[in-house]
C-alpha cells in the first residue's frame, strides 16, 4: 500500500492543497486508481458511497490537465446536480493549485454563465441533460475531450441517462481515456461499463478498508404506519450531530419536513420539486449545522458528503440493497462512527429482509423480532433440464 499521493504521482503543490484540506492519506480507492489514471489507462472501478472515489479520478484529470488551456480536455458526467456541486467544490482548490479551472454544469442555474466558464476550462463537471444542452446550442466544445469519467454510473443507468451519455460520447475525441466508476459493476452498469471502456484495469475498492471508515450500527424497528412518525420523533430526540431522513418521494419528504417544523423540529426538505436556490440553501443550513435534520429522497441526497452526519433513518423503507447502501454510507464517514435505522412496516418485511441478508445484517435485523424471509423464486423462461425452476 502507498502512504502518500507524492508517491502516487501527485505533484508537490497538490500535495499541500490536499494537506491544507486535512487530506494527508490516500484510501484505498485513491492507492489503486491514480497510477492507473496518470498513466492513461481505461478503469472500472467498484467503488462504493464514501469511499474517497472523487479525488481517486479527480487528482488524474488535475496533474493531466494544461493549465493554459482554453477549451474541455477533461470531462466529469454525473446524475445530479448536488453530486456535480460536490465533485466541483472538492476539485477547484486542489486544480487552483496548478492553476486549472474547473467548470461545473447543471439544470436550474443560468445557461449563459455556466457556458462561458465550461468553455474555456480544461475540467469540466456536467449533469447529462445540461451538457447536452449547452453543446447542442454549441455553447461548449467537447471535440478536444481526451479523458472522461462517469461517476456513480450505475445511478446514471438507473435513472435513464444511458441515452443521454450515448449521445455524448461521439462528441468526444475519439482517443480518449475513460474512468467508470459504480457502486457495482454487474448487470446494466457492467454492459456499459464494458461498452464505454477499452482494455480497462479493473478495481474493487470495495475490498479494501481504510483507517478512515467508521463503524454502521444497523437497526431496524417493526412499526405499523400509523407508528412511523412517533418513532421517528423518538429517534431525534436522542439524536446528536446531523441526521439524515429518506423517503421514497418527493411528496413524503416535503409532508414529513412540514410535520417536524409543526413539531418544533427544525430541519429541511430536499428533493426535486424545489429550486436550486431552495436546495442550495437547504444544504448549507444542513451542513453548517444551523438544522439538525434534513428530510431527502434517494436522488436529491445523492450528493451529500458531509462528515458530520451521526444518524440516518430510512423513514420509508429502501427497496433495494444498492439503495440502502447509497443511504447508510451518507454516514460514518472521515473515521467516525454512525447509526442507521431502517423503519419497517409489516408488508415491507420480507423484502427489508431480503436486503439485510444480501448485505450480511440479518442478524441485525432478526433482533428486531422479525423473521428474514427466503429468497425469492425465479423462473426461467427457458427450460433448464427437466423444466426445473431455477433460483
Amino acid at each position: 500500500m502507498t502512504e502518500s499521493f507524492q508517491a502516487l504521482g501527485v505533484s508537490g503543490d497538490v500535495c499541500a492543497a490536499l494537506a491544507k484540506g486535512g487530506i494527508t492519506e490516500p484510501f484505498a480507492v485513491q492507492w489503486l486508481c491514480i497510477p492507473a489514471g496518470l498513466e492513461g489507462e481505461d478503469v472500472i472501478a467498484k467503488s462504493p458511497t464514501g469511499s474517497g472515489k472523487t479525488l481517486a479520478f479527480g487528482l488524474p484529470l488535475i496533474m493531466l490537465a494544461d493549465p493554459e488551456a482554453t477549451a474541455p480536455e477533461a470531462l466529469v458526467l454525473c446524475p445530479t446536480r448536488e453530486l456535480a456541486q460536490q465533485i466541483g467544490s472538492d476539485l477547484e482548490p486542489l486544480a487552483a493549485a496548478r492553476g486549472v479551472r474547473v467548470a461545473v454544469c447543471y439544470g436550474g442555474a443560468g445557461l449563459p454563465g455556466q457556458a462561458k466558464a465550461a468553455s474555456k476550462s480544461p475540467i469540466v463537471v456536467a449533469t447529462p441533460g445540461r451538457l447536452i444542452d449547452l453543446s447542442s446550442r454549441r455553447m461548449v466544445d467537447l471535440r478536444g475531450v481526451r479523458r472522461l469519467v462517469l461517476d456513480e454510473a450505475d445511478r446514471m443507468v438507473d435513472m435513464g441517462f444511458l441515452p443521454q451519455v450515448e449521445r455524448i460520447v461521439p462528441k468526444l475525441h475519439s482517443d480518449r481515456q475513460t474512468l467508470f466508476f459504480s457502486a457495482t459493476v454487474e448487470g446494466a452498469a457492467g454492459v456499459a461499463a464494458r461498452r464505454f471502456t477499452r482494455n480497462a484495469v479493473r478495481i474493487d475498492a470495495s475490498e479494501h478498508v481504510t483507517i478512515e471508515q467508521g463503524e454502521v450500527d444497523h437497526s431496524f424497528i417493526s412499526v405499523t404506519e400509523a407508528e412511523k412518525y412517533a418513532q421517528l420523533t423518538e429517534l431525534l430526540e436522542s439524536a446528536t450531530g446531523l441526521t439524515l431522513v429518506f423517503c421514497e418521494t418527493k411528496t413524503n419528504c416535503a409532508w414529513l419536513a412540514r410535520r417536524l417544523e409543526g413539531s418544533g423540529v427544525r430541519c429541511e426538505a430536499l428533493h426535486g420539486d424545489r429550486s436550486q436556490a431552495e436546495r442550495n440553501r437547504a444544504m448549507s443550513r444542513f451542513a453548517t449545522g444551523e438544522v439538525r435534520v434534513l428530510v431527502a429522497t434517494d436522488v436529491a441526497a445523492r450528493g451529500i458528503d458531509l462528515d458530520g452526519i451521526g444518524l440516518v433513518v430510512n423513514y420509508d423503507a429502501p427497496t433495494g440493497a444498492d439503495d440502502y447502501t447509497h443511504r447508510v454510507g451518507r454516514t460514518a464517514r472521515a473515521g467516525a462512527d454512525g447509526r442507521a435505522v431502517t423503519l419497517v412496516t409489516r408488508d415491507q418485511q420480507a423484502d427489508v429482509s431480503r436486503v439485510a441478508t444480501r448485505l450480511e445484517i440479518a442478524d441485525e435485523f432478526r433482533s428486531a423480532g422479525m423473521t428474514v424471509a427466503p429468497p425469492k423464486l425465479v423462473y426461467s423462461s427457458r427450460r433448464n433440464g427437466r423444466g426445473r425452476r431455477r433460483f
